[in-house]
């Protein structure tokens, strides 16, 4: 069964930077496509950024220029480095990823989020 575990969030002040891990783990057959997604109490999951197994990556119009999402396939981790953070970045940010289990069977899971506050 694969997952993924979330680290490194915390309070930082507007304009600072924080960099997220998320660390993919469990017998599977690899590790596909994984993203970071956010939510705010009220509000729905909303797209940060996703990054294909070949790098490919995407992101959301609310963080383009500012975060940056990479991969480390040898060490099954994704990151995410967030620079110029302002207060509406405040949010719980999940870490998901697609795996394809050694039965070939393909699951979407998701982490249990890690918390990001930017506030002065």
């Amino acid at each position: 069964q694969g997952r993924v575990v979330e680290s490194g969030g915390g309070l930082v002040q507007p304009g600072g930077s924080l960099r997220l891990s998320c660390a993919a783990s469990g017998v599977v057959f690899s590790v596909g496509p994984m993203g970071w997604y956010r939510q705010s109490p009220g509000k729905q999951r909303e797209l940060v950024a996703t990054i294909t197994s070949d790098a490919t990556t995407n992101y959301g119009d609310t963080v383009k220029g500012r975060f940056t999402i990479s991969r480390d396939n040898a060490k099954a981790t994704v990151y995410l480095q967030m620079n110029s953070l302002k207060p509406e970045d405040t949010a719980i940010y999940y870490c998901n990823a697609i795996f394809t289990e050694i039965s070939r069977t393909i699951r979407n899971v998701w982490g249990q989020g890690t918390q990001v506050t930017v506030s002065s």
